[in-house]
Formats: structure tokens, C-alpha cells, sequence
């Protein structure tokens, strides 16, 4: 489904907007998903000293090949989660990329016409599902949707890994919004 040996895969995605959104997160849990998936992986996270309220974002590639280097400067896919984040990084975006936006909080829509633009009215759906903090994962589940480069079981196997045991209880709630992102696209 996912790797095939006679397609070469490489996808080449930031993630970005405000520290607490859970941006730094959902690249850990992709980056997990692809290694449980026999992935090349990179994982690099920038954000500001604030930690919460500044600006994070994440890259994270992936590749059925070796990656030569964690540093991008444009992208096949971006999750934009806040204004800074689409005035700094739509025009990073490949021709024929993906960008995939929360319209919540965004007051100049994207203008590109060469690649495809996803608004995901995740902050709705966060509300709708009663779960403050699965607003991340109902982003990365449009991602996954859009681009099938990891399963939704290497995600939630992800999760495992990512989360600290003792709230694991909270998997089936991200789940759910995994799921319910998936849906919105």
C-alpha cells in the first residue's frame, strides 16, 4: 500500500504555526509512523524560546531511499495551522504541492494557483468532538488522507511510542479525531 518497490517515495513536509497547537507533535507521530512503516525519516523542529504562543514548525521527510539532508527550503506538503505560518511558508510550496490550512484564525486566504489548497475547518471539528487537544490530530488525519504516506495503524502505533504510557488512555479520543479529519477532506 504504502512502499512499493518499483515507485520511489519522497515527500517533503512542514508543518507549522503556534507552540501549543501540538505542530511539533504531530511531525514526532508522523516521524514514528514512517519508521514502523520502514521509512527514511527526518525530524527537524524550529520554534522560538517562547515554547507556547510563539511560532513553531516542524519538517519531516520521508523516503523509501536515504535522505541526504534534513534541510528543505521548499516542500511538497504544508499543514498550516496560523497566519504567520501561510505568509511564510505558501510560497515554499512546490508546483503541484499540497497545502492543507485551518481557516480558523486566518484572515488572507492562500492565493497560489499552482498547487491544491485544502481548508480543514479543524477548530470547528475539535469543538464538535468535545476534545481541545485532538485539534492536531484532526489535521494530520486530512493529511493522511490527502497523502497516503503512512497507514492510520503505524499512526496509532505512533502515538504509542510518542505518548508516555501513562496516557495511553487518551488514544482512542485521538483516534477519533484522526478519523474525523480524514473525513472533512
Amino acid at each position: 500500500m504504502l512502499k512499493n518497490k518499483e515507485i520511489k517515495m519522497k515527500e517533503e513536509i512542514v508543518i507549522a504555526g503556534f507552540g501549543g497547537q501540538g505542530v511539533l507533535s504531530m511531525g514526532k507521530i508522523l516521524a514514528y509512523a514512517a519508521l514502523m512503516n520502514d521509512l527514511e525519516v527526518t525530524w527537524m523542529p524550529s520554534y522560538g524560546p517562547e515554547q507556547r504562543g510563539g511560532t513553531a514548525n516542524v519538517t519531516v521527510i520521508l523516503s523509501d531511499e536515504a535522505i541526504s539532508s534534513p534541510i528543505v527550503d521548499s516542500y511538497d506538503t504544508a499543514v498550516i495551522l496560523n497566519q504567520q505560518s501561510l505568509d511564510k511558508f505558501e510560497s515554499h510550496i512546490n508546483p503541484g504541492g499540497t497545502l492543507i490550512y485551518d481557516p480558523y484564525g486566518i484572515h488572507r486566504k492562500p492565493t497560489r494557483t499552482d498547487i491544491k489548497i485544502v481548508a480543514v475547518n479543524a477548530m470547528d471539528a475539535t469543538i464538535e468532538l468535545g476534545n481541545a487537544k485532538g485539534y492536531n490530530m484532526i489535521l494530520l488525519g486530512a493529511l493522511l488522507k490527502l497523502k497516503r504516506v503512512v497507514s492510520l495503524d503505524d499512526v496509532l502505533r505512533g502515538l504509542k511510542k510518542a505518548l508516555p504510557e501513562r496516557h495511553h488512555h487518551l488514544i482512542p479520543a485521538n483516534e477519533a479525531a484522526i478519523l474525523k479529519g480524514m473525513s472533512l477532506v
